[in-house]
């Protein structure tokens, strides 16, 4: 029973919060006023999420848990760049419909720190990034093209919910992911595997497997093979 009541003020509190979150913005999120919007004591508050950090990285979960949900079912067309652009769009589409969740999730980064929820959604990207690479569409190596898909697009969500809706550059987010497809993916008519970063690429997205190597020869490997790629 105290397990259940805990997890239903848990609910409760995140509920209040995130409501104060989309009225009014992150200053809105102090623990007083989500307490009494609670309907609980502050000390209640302290005990579920630990500190303010705790219950801002618990509010972006909870806000988050839509686009993660959505693109956990987003499900693939066969084609991994394709899976890729419509895992951008997700992003951008759900950044513009609850800014005040996204700008509270990447708006405030902090060097090693990231939320759970962020954490989860990048690794998603890097899954659909090395189904790109192990079809030998990568001309840069996973890590980098991840990141450079990351940053850009959080930067096109921050800059179009930076801009007055009126004013926003429709074609923005579709002219920023082809630039970045442009510079991390072999040309359409380029064979698979047709130069030496390629193939570095490529066999890198499938090193797991090798289990003829040990383990600290595949790390070895791997980092050969990520300096071919990214020379």
């Amino acid at each position: 029973m105290a397990t259940k009541t805990a997890v239903d003020t848990r609910e409760r509190i995140l509920e209040a919060a995130a409501a104060l979150l989309v009225a009014e913005g992150r200053d809105g999120l102090s623990t007083r006023a989500v307490s009494a919007a609670a309907g609980v004591q502050p000390p209640a508050l302290y005990r579920l999420f630990g500190d303010k950090d705790g219950l801002l990285d618990a509010v972006a979960a909870y806000g988050f848990d839509e686009y993660l949900r959505s693109k956990r079912e987003l499900g693939s067309t066969g084609d991994p760049v394709e899976d890729l652009r419509r895992g951008w769009d997700l992003h951008v589409e759900f950044g513009l419909s609850r800014p005040e969740f996204y700008v509270l999730m990447y708006g405030d980064a902090r060097p090693g720190r990231t939320s759970p929820a962020a954490r989860e959604a990048e690794a998603m990207l890097r899954s659909i990034v090395e189904r790109v690479a192990a079809a030998g569409r990568l001309r840069v190596s996973v890590e980098r093209a991840a990141r450079l898909v990351h940053s850009t697009g959080m930067g096109v969500v921050l800059s179009l919910i930076a801009t007055p809706e009126e004013d926003r550059d429709a074609e923005l987010s579709a002219t920023a992911r082809e630039t970045v497809l442009a510079r991390i993916l072999t040309g359409a008519e380029e064979p698979a595997g047709s130069d030496l970063p390629e193939r570095a690429i490529a066999l890198r997205a499938g090193l797991d497997g090798a289990t003829a190597l040990t383990e600290a020869e595949r790390v070895l490997l791997a980092e050969w093979l990520d300096r071919i790629a990214d020379a």
